[in-house]
């Protein structure tokens, strides 16, 4: 059944709401990214003397052009790192259209549903992300200790992590937040499994800037399901 709700989820991707949340995403992650890389080589410029002059080796030239080329790289080489996360926080905020447009095709009686207010879906995405990074940074220390199980603890982590943030978000769109904890609760084992599933194309370049609209849709095709077989 969770892999009905994910090959659900995954005939939905071409959907222009999807498209607009990853495209919104991505391009708001670029110029974040980009701009923080033209900001820090101003910054250098201005900080670091155009000459210095040295005991014995007399006037060196071009000290801030050098310092501003090196730190322009440090900030694009660090984006690699940092892509993945921030791009995810950026189409956090916007889950809701996926949602909305999971509805829209298969739950078209389910009605209008609550939407989160923007403020409260940037406290949540900024929550979830430094708990993913912290969480990532402890559990660090298993990956090096146990090399060859490195995978399999981080797919388990970040499933716990990731299937808990999902369901949260699709069902409290459906029901008020200790319904949706009683229901995640007696479903833990299978809310766990999606979340894993969600987890290892984090570990594939480019996949994994799809897995928060794959798991947004996925995780509401989920909480429909759980919620009419406990009805």
């Amino acid at each position: 059944m969770i892999l009905t709700d994910i090959t659900r989820a995954l005939g939905q991707m071409g959907d222009p709401a999807f498209r607009r949340v990853l495209l919104l995403g991505l391009g708001l992650t670029l110029a974040l990214l980009l701009g923080a890389a033209a900001g820090t080589g101003w910054l250098v410029a201005t900080l670091v003397p155009d000459t210095v002059t040295l005991p014995l080796v007399g006037e060196i030239g071009f000290l801030n052009d050098i310092a501003s080329g090196v730190s322009v790289l440090g900030v694009l080489g660090l984006s690699v790192v940092l892509m993945v996360p921030v791009a995810s926080a950026f189409t956090g905020l916007f889950l809701d259209d996926v949602a909305d447009a999971v509805e829209a095709r298969h739950y078209p009686d389910a009605g209008p549903a609550r939407r989160q207010p923007f403020l409260s879906a940037l406290a949540d995405t900024l929550r979830f992300l430094g708990v993913m990074l912290v969480a990532n940074l402890c559990a660090l220390v298993l990956y090096l200790v146990f090399v060859p199980l490195a995978p399999l603890i981080f797919w388990g982590l970040n499933g716990f992590l990731l299937g808990r943030e999902y369901f949260q978000m699709a069902a409290i769109r459906r029901m008020d937040e200790a319904s949706a904890r009683r229901l995640r609760r007696r479903h833990a084992g299978q809310v766990w499994l999606a979340g894993a599933l969600m987890a290892i194309p984090l570990t594939v370049p480019l996949l994994n800037l799809v897995v928060p609209i794959m798991g947004a849709a996925a995780f509401t095709h989920l909480v429909h399901r759980l919620d009419r077989q406990d009805r």
